[in-house]
């Protein structure tokens, strides 16, 4: 059995049920099977991005439009 007939089956079984707590635990594994992207970062990636955050929310940072501007010339 393929990977789509699986995926067709279980929606097929899904649609089906009217069992609250049969959703409740298919809705867990797919919880539990998400992959955190912050955690899968290195220490300095975060370090930067949490950097970044600091100083734009300070206001320290350069529009995209002012950014495109120097590029613009270039065309």
């Amino acid at each position: 059995m393929n990977i789509e007939t699986t995926k067709l089956e279980l929606m097929h079984l899904l649609l089906q049920t009217q069992k609250e707590s049969l959703l409740a635990k298919l809705k867990k594994v797919f919880d539990e099977e998400q992959i955190d992207w912050w955690s899968e970062l290195s220490k300095e990636e975060q370090v930067e991005i949490e950097t970044g955050l600091g100083q734009a929310d300070k206001g320290e940072y350069t529009s995209n439009g002012t950014v495109m501007k120097r590029f613009d010339k270039w065309r």
